[in-house]
């Protein structure tokens, strides 16, 4: 039997997501909080945190995995140095969703901000 699927699928095929999401997490480990809109930020938070979480273990395999899944040495640096570390005491929760009261000007998109805590 054919079950729901759980992810949300932003009408693209699965490897436009997923560039999407690399992208949407590059850009929030190099800058710590975008905006987006609220359904892509929901989808972001658990790629992130599991990313934040490997850094946080630091090990050689860990960091292969952030790379193939980020896909730039810039964004897996700054995550393995300076994220990793800040976050080492926290058991989880490693970022917030903020919704805005502005939306999107041609469709009314609901958007959010999502930033590392």
């Amino acid at each position: 039997m054919a079950y729901t699927k759980k992810a949300r699928t932003f009408s693209r095929p699965s490897n436009q997501r997923g560039a999407l999401m690399r992208s949407l997490a590059r850009s929030l480990v190099l800058e710590e909080r975008i905006s987006t809109t609220e359904a892509k930020a929901k989808e972001l938070r658990p790629f992130v945190e599991r990313l934040i979480t490997h850094a946080k273990d630091g090990t050689l395999a860990s960091r292969r995995l952030a790379k193939s899944r980020l896909g730039d040495e810039e964004a897996v640096k700054k995550l393995f140095e300076t994220i990793g570390p800040r976050y080492a005491a926290r058991a989880g929760g490693y970022t917030r969703i903020v919704k805005r009261t502005l939306r999107g000007a041609n469709d009314a998109r609901k958007l959010a901000y999502i930033a590392l805590v």
